[in-house]
């Protein structure tokens, strides 16, 4: 692997290369997407990873206020 920024730098057998100029900026445009994402989700979504579903999501009451008459018929 040549490079040319600069000399390579072996540590215990590995050797690596400084990085070009594009890949450093590329990794810091992908981490900042990256960290907007997670604030924007965070700005949309906290409260429901804070403090769960709304309880209108999560009621169980199939039979409350109804009636008897669910619609199946005389045999139900």
């Amino acid at each position: 692997m040549a490079s040319d920024h600069g000399p390579p730098v072996t540590y215990a057998g590995l050797t690596l290369y400084k990085p070009a100029r594009w890949h450093v900026l590329w990794g810091e445009g992908m981490a900042s997407l990256m960290w907007f994402w997670i604030f924007y989700r965070a700005y949309h979504d906290g409260s429901t990873l804070l403090f769960g579903h709304a309880q209108h999501f999560e009621h169980d009451d199939h039979d409350e206020g109804h009636g008897e008459d669910h619609g199946h018929g005389e045999g139900h």
